[in-house]
Order: structure tokens, then C-alpha cells, then sequence
């Protein structure tokens, strides 16, 4: 740096350089601002989004009130814009919500303000944007998750459990410390877990999953046997076959003791119920029935199990099905009865969505209250849908939240992976932005029950039919 001197102070300490001191002050105003503009722009940078960013794009009704948001953005491109955020379930306090690379627990003890304890992106392999979508079950310590697709390479792991290539199933995952998860079981089977349904048979101590495979080349349910005490030495049980595709299952047991297949063409259901020859490891067939659909996808249960809600899931979730000039069956939600099949009612997704915008029926829960029968369902870019069908051939919607598009230029991948009342509140794993959590002020879900942890596919119990709907469908 020749020809440039730098000045020392004087002996006496006084400035040495030129100058004037009215310069120099003037000159200090300017550093001072350029860093104070400095730091709020860091902190600024450093802030993170609010529930009101996360909702700043979305239209809803006025029972719908936006409570609290935690982050997990998923960029729109670049290397990491397929991992997204997948499937929800809740213990206590936490909820966990599953992503294409691990999962997330976040304390939920304020719904207003939830707080991530942990995201843990620990399951990776070449196909982990492809179809590794991180469905996940929790059972006090224990989380089990799905791998979807075979890994593609040799040295695959998850967690420090390493994956042979071509493996897919359903890791054991001990979060005693939920800082720190450990995996410390991994169960192969014949065609991978797209997701999974979990079943506590406390008798034995153990917990039961059955996988979904999903693919067309496997119609059946994969039973998993999980000890309680010993989650790593879990094994598989056998398959139970299914005639069809099965996505999700869903399950309620109480005095109703059924299980349901949505996959394929339409639903499967079975008896759990010794009563009927059924058992968890063993479920009894009672009945198959076509809806002439292309690929079910979802079933829930009324708390009283004389309802049946079907859904599907035209395109696999990543085209523009809730389009006005889309098929009126690629928008229909199916109410069915619980001990036949028959159909007793429809409904048409309400609000039609952009030619850029994902969108089906996706996951959803029915709300524990045996006031009525009311739905609260997530539908990828159309957002939440919240449905009462205390009458099934009349459903109605009676509250919503539907975001922006993502873009105007082309379809990209986003919206609700899954949509679920839980104690008191709504919970909406948004595939891009996190877990954003609603309160719905509505009397159709007043005095709903509570539980101490939730499964969205499993319904532990049952309970009498809604008085609104007279002496249920039974008669």
C-alpha cells in the first residue's frame, strides 16, 4: 500500500491527521449510521417469520384465527427444495412433524407459540427427495418412521444405522432424549413404507404397524411387530393381503374395532374384533368397495364408527385437480357407511384453485365430539377445509384457509401435506413453510374431547352417535 501514510497520535494524544474536526464529526455521523443501518439489517435477517408472514398470502373465513408458526422453509429450487415437510403426529406437548430427511419435535405447550426442539435431518440417501417422505408414528420414546423407496446406493444411512442398498422399510427411532434421537432398529420389507398406521396392543406390549406400501405392484398391508421394551428387535409379521394399493389405513377400536384400506379403486375394511374372527395380527375381512377412483389415498372413521370419509388423490398430489374445469370425481370426497360401504354422500371441493396450483383431498382428521360429525381436512395448495356432515348426503363447509399460489409462472410443489384437530386446536404441516397452528371458533366443535397424544390414523377409542343425527344409521 505504498504512498499512503497512515497518521499516529501526537505525543500529547491530540489528532495528528488533517483535517478539521467538524469533518471528522461529520465523517463519524456517517459510520455511526452505516452501522447502526448494519445492524438492523442483521437483526432484521436474524428475525424469524411471525404466524402473520407465514399466512400473509391466505384467504380465510373469520372462525379461522391464526395462532402460531415454527419454520422449516423449504426452498422452491436448488439442491435442497425437495425435502419437504411431511405428515404430523403428536405426544403431550410435542408434536413431530415428518420431513423427507428425518423429522422435527416441537414443543407445542403454547400453540401460540410452538418451539422446535429439534430438526433432525438424519436420512438421506439418493432418493431422499424422490419418494422418502418420512411418515411417522410416536409412542412415548419411540419413533417409528417410514423409508419409502429402495436406497439408491451402497452407504446410505439413517442416524448412524446404516442402509444395504436397495433396503426400504421402517426405522425404530428412541427419542428419550429428544435432543439427541437414536436409531436403534431398522425393519426391510417387500416394498418399502409409504406410510404407516400404529396400533398399542398393551396387553402383549407391543405396538403394531401396519405399512402401506402404496405401490400398484403390492396390494397389502405389512404387519409390524415392535416390543415396547425392545423396539430394536422388531420384526416383520407377515403380509395381510388387500386386494388393492393400500395408501393409509385407518383404524378405531373402543366397541367399534375396525380397520380401513383406502388405495387402488376404492376401500377395503376389516374386523379387528374377536367377536368376528378378527384380530390385530390377523384382521377378518367384512367388505371391498370400488368408487371408481384411480389411487385412494385416505380413511377416517366417525368416533362412532358409522361413517366412513374416503378420499384420493388424483395425479398423486402433484397436479391441478381442484380446478374448476377439473373432473367432478377428481374433486369428490366420499362419505360411506361404515358397515357396508354404501355411499352416503359426496362432496365437491368448494373452492376451485389455479392451473398452478397441487391440489386433492389429502389428510385430514374427523373432530372427537359426539355433537356432530365435522372434518378437518388439508388439500396441499387449497389449504384447510373444515366440513361438517352430521348429515352425510348435506355436508357443508364451514370454515377455511387457502393460501396464494406458490407462483403464477408454473406448478411447484406446496400446500398442505396434512391438516388435524388436535386438543383444541388445528395443526397444518404446510410442505414449504412449517407447521402453522389455527384456532377455529365454531359451535360445531365445542366441548370436543381431549387426549393425552395422537396418532391422526389411529383412533384409540369410540364413542355414542351424534344426537343430531338422530339414532344413527343403524337405526
Amino acid at each position: 500500500m505504498r504512498g499512503i501514510v497512515r497518521s499516529r497520535p501526537s505525543a500529547s494524544g491530540g489528532p495528528a491527521r488533517r483535517g478539521s474536526t467538524k469533518q471528522l464529526s461529520r465523517l463519524s455521523v456517517i459510520v455511526i449510521a452505516a452501522t447502526g443501518l448494519l445492524a438492523s439489517a442483521m437483526a432484521a435477517a436474524a428475525t424469524p417469520p411471525t404466524v402473520a408472514d407465514a399466512v400473509a398470502t391466505f384467504e380465510y373465513t373469520q372462525n379461522m384465527h391464526p395462532l402460531g408458526f415454527s419454520a422449516r422453509e423449504v426452498p422452491l429450487s436448488g439442491p435442497t427444495s425437495g425435502s419437504f415437510n411431511s405428515d404430523l403426529a403428536f405426544w403431550g406437548d410435542m408434536a413431530v412433524q415428518g420431513s423427507y430427511a428425518g423429522f422435527r419435535l416441537i414443543d407445542i405447550s403454547s400453540p401460540a407459540n410452538p418451539v422446535e426442539i429439534i430438526n433432525w435431518e438424519e436420512c438421506t440417501s439418493a432418493t431422499s427427495s424422490a419418494g422418502n417422505q418420512g411418515d411417522i408414528i410416536i409412542y412415548g420414546d419411540l419413533i417409528v418412521r417410514s423409508w419409502n423407496s429402495p436406497t439408491g446406493f451402497s452407504g446410505s444411512s439413517c442416524g448412524d444405522f446404516p442402509m444395504a442398498q436397495g433396503e426400504e422399510g421402517v426405522h425404530m427411532i428412541d427419542i428419550s432424549d429428544p435432543t439427541n434421537p437414536v436409531v436403534v432398529g431398522f425393519v426391510d420389507l417387500p416394498c418399502g413404507s409409504h406410510t404407516e398406521t400404529g396400533v398399542p396392543d398393551l396387553v402383549n406390549n407391543r405396538l403394531i404397524v401396519y405399512s402401506n406400501p402404496s405401490g400398484g405392484a403390492c396390494p397389502q398391508i405389512d404387519i409390524v411387530e415392535v416390543p415396547l421394551d425392545d423396539p430394536g428387535s422388531a420384526t416383520y409379521l407377515g403380509p395381510l393381503t388387500s386386494g388393492r394399493p393400500c395408501h393409509d389405513t385407518g383404524v378405531i377400536l373402543g366397541d367399534v374395532n375396525k380397520m380401513a384400506c383406502a388405495g387402488g379403486n376404492g376401500v377395503t375394511v376389516w374386523s379387528l374384533d374377536a367377536a368376528d374372527g378378527g384380530s390385530l395380527t390377523a384382521p377378518a375381512f367384512q367388505f371391498s368397495q370400488s368408487l371408481g377412483v384411480g389411487i385412494g389415498h385416505s380413511a377416517a372413521w366417525t368416533w362412532d364408527g358409522e361413517v366412513l370419509v374416503f378420499g384420493h388423490e388424483p395425479g398423486g398430489g402433484g397436479q391441478a385437480q381442484c380446478q374448476a374445469t377439473s373432473s367432478v370425481l377428481n374433486r369428490t370426497l366420499f362419505f360411506l357407511d361404515g358397515d357396508t360401504g354404501e355411499t352416503l354422500g359426496t362432496f365437491l371441493h368448494p373452492r376451485p384453485q389455479t392451473n398452478t396450483e397441487n391440489c386433492t383431498w389429502h389428510n385430514y382428521t374427523v373432530v372427537p365430539t359426539d355433537k356432530a360429525y365435522v372434518l378437518v381436512s388439508g388439500n396441499y395448495q387449497s389449504g384447510i377445509s373444515v366440513l361438517d356432515f352430521t348429515d352425510p348426503s348435506n355436508v357443508r363447509e364451514i370454515a377455511y384457509a387457502d393460501p396464494a399460489p406458490l407462483s403464477d409462472a408454473g406448478l411447484v410443489i406446496g400446500g398442505d401435506w396434512s391438516t388435524y384437530w388436535y386438543n383444541g386446536f388445528i395443526y397444518e404441516s404446510d410442505i414449504r413453510r412449517g407447521l402453522i397452528v389455527w384456532k377455529l371458533s365454531d359451535p360445531a366443535v365445542a366441548g370436543a374431547k381431549k387426549f393425552p397424544y395422537s396418532n391422526p390414523q389411529t383412533q384409540e377409542t369410540s364413542f355414542g352417535t351424534s344426537p343430531a343425527f338422530g339414532e344413527g344409521l343403524r337405526g
